[in-house]
């Protein structure tokens, strides 16, 4: 049933309580399970495994891949939804295998199957319902209360970052004292309150029906150029792209050989694809005009720009992710009260986050601009890459710290995750906006999703990172440095984040900058 559309007084739709609702409840069941997976894994499910190094080894492997599933299935949602069954349905249903996934969590909790089976269902669930949510937000409004919509997408913020405060704060309480099946089976419950809220409001949504397929779409666009002939000239681009395909086979080789696991082999060869695709078909874009329409084509041009400046940002996310695995496994070798437990320490990123927000737009930026320097969203992203290697540089020399034998309080980390934090604030809240201005509208709900697969291929780096040392030649060559496994790893992310910030500054002078916002 559709919501009537609101009149021209401009009140906030009656609908919104339940997205929000909503909202709170499924980022508290998300973020619960999230932040205690690390601990769970290396005391419980994984003490099968004999050494500690390996088992913690095999942590960060489990939770990266599953990092890698919440932010690779938004493109399974949003096509369903787009192509199929809508917001709507597509959220509720998910939502229903998002609690199933809770209830193998809960049930599981001795079983590696059962339990690897339950995060894969949560993975799917969230994932796909992630770019959902917030659009369907958006679908709320019309013109005469669109003003509206700002303070409900601030509320929307607000409630993802309270909700994983809370979360990170008492779910290791409970994780320790009343055991794992309790600890994932708060936030499962949470999950189902979720999904009753959002279902209450059946009745009151604005329902948009799905989209037929585009002719125009950007992989209808590539394809045209990649196949075009143009008269005497060469196919160089299709070349280059089917070169891509041959090192994806290649890629997924090595998961057959056993060489690597089947994830981080299949993430690696959609790397591959994208990037020798996409070089391959900017050279003969030109040939998708007549085709397809200039608007279409100028479109696919501006996403392929957009993707270098993502690729760039991967580093990033390799960085970011591993504040729930490596420097909690760091946290628990550190003095803290007996009361205290390293993965709360969590809880400090998005405490940060809501006072770094203000910060920013209140003093640094009217500051900086007053001084003569401008904030553009390129410069800030830029800069977030930079925070987050100099915070991995400051946790490489805690590890030293500790692998020294020095005794060295928990308390110590607040200074990278404060880093580390600020750099989130400049990357992933203005990453959002830049895809946005810069993609034209036919185009942002691709961008969006590219934006995502960001995510992914950044923990992609952490797996591959893992795998490598696991060969004996590379953890040789690592012993000769006199640093431990951990230590030479922080410093290698920190130097990666480092240069990628380096690249992301030269090609940011050379990135034609667009303004796609709606007149």
């Amino acid at each position: 049933m559709t919501a009537p559309i609101e009149t021209a007084t401009g009140k906030l739709p009656r609908q919104i309580p339940y997205i929000i609702g909503n909202e709170a409840c499924e980022r508290f069941g998300f973020y619960g399970m999230r932040n205690i997976l690390t601990p769970f894994l290396v005391s419980s499910l994984l003490l099968y495994i004999a050494s500690q190094a390996e088992r913690e080894h095999m942590a960060k492997d489990v939770f990266h891949t599953f990092v890698i599933g919440v932010y690779f299935f938004p493109l399974l949602g949003g096509w369903i939804s787009d192509r199929f069954f809508g917001k709507y349905n597509t959220i509720l249903w998910l939502s229903l295998v998002y609690v199933l996934g809770f209830v193998c969590l809960s049930l599981f909790v001795h079983n590696p199957t059962g339990f690897y089976t339950g995060m894969f269902l949560i993975a799917l669930g969230s994932g796909g319902i992630k770019p959902l949510v917030s659009a369907f937000v958006g679908d709320q409004f019309d013109q005469s209360n669109k003003a509206r919509a700002k303070v409900v997408y601030d509320a929307f913020y607000w409630t993802i970052n309270f909700g994983s405060f809370f979360a990170s704060l008492l779910m290791p309480i409970f994780l320790r004292g009343y055991g794992p099946a309790v600890a994932f089976g708060i936030p499962g419950a949470l999950m189902f309150l979720a999904v009753v809220i959002f279902w209450a409001g059946r009745r009151r949504y604005i329902h948009v029906p799905a989209a037929p397929p585009n002719p125009d779409s950007f992989l209808n666009v590539v394809r045209t150029a990649l196949l075009a002939k143009a008269p005497g000239q060469g196919r160089n681009g299709l070349w280059i792209a089917l070169l891509g395909v041959l090192l994806a086979i290649a890629a997924l080789g090595l998961w057959l050989a056993g060489s690597l696991e089947f994830v981080p082999a299949f993430c690696l060869a959609l790397v591959l694809l994208m990037a020798f695709g996409g070089v391959g078909a900017s050279l003969q874009l030109e040939r998708a005009r007549g085709a397809h329409p200039d608007i279409a084509v100028d479109g696919v041009r501006a996403v392929l720009r957009i993707l270098i400046v993502f690729a760039l940002v991967t580093p990033f996310w390799s960085l970011f992710d591993q504040k729930a695995s490596t420097w909690v496994i760091q946290g628990e070798l550190m003095t803290k009260p007996h009361w205290f437990q390293a993965a709360q320490m969590q809880a400090l990123n998005p405490a940060l986050v809501m006072l770094i927000i203000p910060f920013n737009n209140l003093v640094l930026y009217p500051l900086l601009r007053r001084i003569g320097i401008e904030p553009t969203p390129l410069r800030r992203m830029g800069s977030g890459i930079a925070f987050a290697a100099v915070a991995w540089i400051v946790a490489g020399s805690l590890q030293l710290a500790i692998d020294g034998g020095s005794p060295v309080s928990i308390v110590w980390q607040v200074l990278p995750y404060a880093l580390l934090t600020m750099g989130e604030v400049l990357v992933s809240a203005t990453g959002l906006e830049f895809a946005y201005s810069q993609a034209p509208s036919s185009m942002k709900g691709t961008i969006m999703s590219f934006w995502m697969l960001s995510v992914t291929i950044g923990n992609l780096w952490v797996l591959l990172s893992n795998a490598a040392v696991r060969n004996e030649g590379v953890t040789s060559r690592i012993a000769q440095t006199g640093l431990s496994e951990t230590a030479f790893l922080m410093f290698f992310f920190a130097g990666f984040a480092m240069l990628a910030a380096l690249a992301f500054a030269w090609y940011a002078r050379r990135y034609p900058m667009q303004d796609h916002y709606r007149a």
